[in-house]
């Protein structure tokens, strides 16, 4: 069977003017389903009975089409493309094959741009035909080598805002950055260095932006005294404010300004008053 977006071998059944043609003979074959490799890749010392190792696609014409050459990924990887442009139905990405990919816009998990890079998966749409997603979750594997407090680096492909920011560790593995988890102005497209927060039964992994707590509290009390100072030397909350005002303002966990204000304080750097934080 010969399979679409895929590298395989097939066997040179037949030898034309513009090329050979490719059948699969093996077992489960059908050698009358044949593809042609198109002249200009077929090794000059190519005969009969050969057998090639070819990636199977289709061509400007929708016609089924080999090439020698490889492209990123097959069916059901995922690969970072670059948009060449945008159209009516979708961004087109390129690859190392002639007819660009479309990107669907119902397939984009933000609006992408000419020239932006995006990590997509390769599927076979409903047409038949070779399409991308960005929504690249069920394609993504569980088998990572990584363990917990392990720095890796990923690319965050989908925010959702009920559950996180999704990340594919070194563009192949699950993981994500709970909601819970503070990720400053990180968005979709953005590569990020961070923390191995946990590695779940199932083999995906939850990640974190900061370091561990004895590590962050010392980051957060400077990164705090720097913004006191900013605001003329006193904050208008103090650590029992709302949790979601503590984050908004400060980029912070409760806990963790809560940790970085107790720090600050036992060096005597801050009073803490009833509304607010004041340096000394």
């Amino acid at each position: 069977m010969i399979r679409l977006g895929e590298r395989q071998e097939l066997i040179i059944v037949k030898k034309v003017d513009f090329g050979v043609y490719l059948a699969d003979t093996g077992e489960g074959g059908d050698p009358q389903e044949r593809v042609l490799l198109p002249k200009k890749e077929v090794p000059g010392d190519a005969r009969t009975g050969d057998r090639l190792s070819v990636f199977i696609y289709r061509d400007s014409m929708d016609r089924m089409i080999a090439t020698t050459r490889q492209p990123e990924f097959s069916v059901g990887e995922v690969a970072i493309l670059k948009v060449k442009e945008v159209g009516k139905i979708g961004a087109f990405l390129e690859w190392k094959l002639e007819k660009d990919l479309l990107l669907p816009f119902k397939e984009q998990t933000v609006k992408v741009q000419e020239g932006q890079e995006c990590l997509v998966a390769l599927y076979i749409d409903k047409s038949g035909r070779l399409c991308t997603t960005m929504k690249v979750y069920p394609y993504l594997r569980t088998d990572s080598p990584y363990k917990k407090d392990d720095k890796v680096e990923g690319w965050v492909y989908q925010v959702i805002e009920n559950f996180g920011m999704f990340v594919a560790v070194d563009n192949c593995y699950c993981a994500m950055i709970p909601k819970r988890e503070p990720t400053g102005e990180v968005k979709v497209g953005d590569r990020i260095t961070a923390r191995v927060a946990g590695v779940l039964e199932d083999g995906k992994l939850t990640l974190s932006l900061r370091e561990k707590a004895y590590i962050q509290i010392g980051k957060d009390a400077k990164e705090l005294i720097e913004m006191i100072k900013k605001e003329g030397g006193r904050l208008p909350f103090n650590d029992k404010a709302d949790p979601e005002l503590i984050r908004s303002a400060t980029g912070m966990s409760k806990n963790e300004f809560k940790r970085a204000v107790g720090n600050l304080y036992k060096q005597r750097l801050i009073v803490i008053e009833p509304d607010g934080i004041k340096l000394v």
